[in-house]
């Protein structure tokens, strides 16, 4: 293990190189190198045409993670699950200046572990269905890019198959470091998948860099989480801003209250009705799901709930800090919790939504010029026994206020989410998959299920009527002859 900065980690990256950047959305990046490659870029023109491997793409939507890499020719490839922190790399993958592709995130955390172990790739049922399978869109973020994912048959059943890659370098960060060059993770937010990025790379035949708080003599072996045989580069961050548990920390939001949002918290409130009243486990999703954390705390359940970057429990960041969690009870590998995910561990999943069309194809990855892709929804989805989709029913410029103890629209959004296609099919609900799930969609003025393609009300605000919904919904919905009442606890004033 050598002790070098920045610089001298950029000044080993070739052009053509494989990399994989650490870290987890908002949290864990290490933007040192990041920023060190984008500098070496501007002043020699290298490293160029690399390709990117990532879960969940790092970046504030400001400049910071990926986006450091999205300078013209400096990427040549990158395949993700979630991209929506790093706009200006979405946006050259969606303009064709780079190819990109658009992966469910479970499956990238797994295919690390793939590559470490010298296989093929990863064959799962996860993606089919989805705009991920061949036959619909291959996961190709523009259509001018080539599939990279095949569909093969075993054993009387689809599956698809993600090629593994040999990687040259893997980019990742840890707290500490001690003079053998073992890492300790112990104030990262969550492990993500460090250590079996690093294992990838080694086995590839590649080098290792990691970004640290500071260096210590030695390590109790229980705290080590990368050990030292896997690194050959620890850079120390001299400035605490440069190692903040996530970009989250750099602003207000996380940390004062939030203005409320009537229409969310209506939902949330909701949604906590169908929280399990034995011990189940829940998966709380990015947006108006991680909300629920903090009140589920307070239901004196046996009920665990998960975040996908491995968390459990605690009360889940939201924002720029998602990801992270106040206060956990424990904490694994990401790819070791997609793994119980894909096997069918998740009780109840929470999940967001941006669209729902009237054949059951739900987009949760694309929503105008706006993409986030794909994340752990797939994974997440095709696994749970339960579905809870939450959002609003329309959105953009929506204001809702409470009068009199009932919900009152006082702007409507300018954006239908109920629509007769979708824009990107992220998950399909007349699938075989989803046919003999129980699907529950919560919105602030009515819950519906879905089932053989028929969205149904099963309850309505009060103040609100089916015309008023019809209005909103492009396509026709039917009613259920047991309507009632949604009941909302009246706990507003403690969101």
């Amino acid at each position: 293990m050598e002790i070098v900065t920045a610089s001298y980690v950029a000044s080993q990256v070739n052009s053509d190189s494989t990399v994989i950047p650490g870290g987890f959305g908002c949290c864990g990046h290490p933007d040192l190198y990041t920023h060190a490659l984008r500098q070496r870029y501007e002043n020699e023109g290298q490293p160029k045409s690399l390709t990117l491997l990532f879960a969940s793409g790092a970046g504030d939507k400001q400049g910071k993670g990926l986006d450091q890499l999205a300078a013209k020719g400096m990427i040549k490839k990158a395949i993700g699950g979630f991209w929506g922190f790093c706009p200006a790399l979405t946006n050259a993958a969606r303009q064709g200046t780079i190819e990109g592709h658009n992966w469910p995130m479970g499956v990238i955390s797994h295919l690390f572990r793939d590559i470490t172990r010298g296989a093929l790739g990863h064959i799962t049922h996860i993606g089919l269905g989805s705009y991920i399978d061949p036959d619909i869109g291959g996961g190709c973020i523009e259509n001018h890019a080539p599939s990279l994912i095949s569909k093969l048959e075993i054993q009387g059943q689809q599956h698809l198959f993600y090629p593994a890659f040999s990687i040259d370098f893997s980019l990742l960060r840890g707290t500490r470091a001690d003079e053998k060059g073992n890492i300790s993770m112990d104030e990262e937010v969550a492990y993500h998948d460090a250590l079996l990025q690093a294992m990838a790379a080694k086995n590839s035949g590649g080098k290792v860099a990691v970004q640290v708080k500071e260096l210590v003599k030695a390590l109790p072996c229980q705290d080590v989480h990368i050990p030292a045989h896997l690194v050959d580069f620890v850079t120390i961050a001299q400035d605490p801003l440069d190692h903040l548990p996530s970009y989250g920390e750099l602003t207000t939001s996380d940390h004062q209250p939030e203005p409320k949002n009537i229409a969310k918290h209506y939902i949330v409130q909701r949604a906590l009705h169908e929280l399990p009243q034995t011990k189940a486990c829940i998966n709380l999703g990015i947006g108006i799901p991680a909300l629920l954390g903090k009140y589920i705390n307070k239901t004196q359940t046996d009920n665990s709930f998960t975040v996908e970057s491995g968390i459990f429990n605690g009360q889940p960041k939201y924002g720029l800090s998602f990801g992270d969690s106040s206060e956990p009870d424990a904490i694994i590998g990401q790819s070791d919790l997609f793994a119980y995910y894909d096997g069918g561990g998740v009780d109840v999943a929470f999940l967001g939504f941006a669209e729902i069309d009237a054949q059951g194809c739900v987009n949760a990855s694309l929503l105008g010029q706006r993409m986030t892709g794909v994340g752990g929804f797939i994974n997440i989805a095709q696994s749970a026994k339960k579905l809870v989709l939450c959002g609003t029913l329309t959105t953009g410029a929506l204001h809702a206020a409470q009068e009199n103890g009932l919900l009152c629209i006082k702007n409507e959004g300018n954006i239908t989410k109920f629509v007769s296609h979708v824009q990107q099919i992220t998950i399909d609900l007349a699938h075989p998959t989803y046919c003999n799930k129980d699907v529950i969609i919560i919105t602030e003025r009515a819950t519906f299920s879905f089932k053989n393609k028929v969205l149904t009300v099963m309850e309505i605000s009060k103040g609100f009527s089916i015309a008023d919904l019809q209005q909103h919904i492009n396509f026709p919905i039917s009613v259920s002859p047991s309507l009632t009442t949604i009941n909302i606890r009246q706990v507003l004033h403690e969101l």
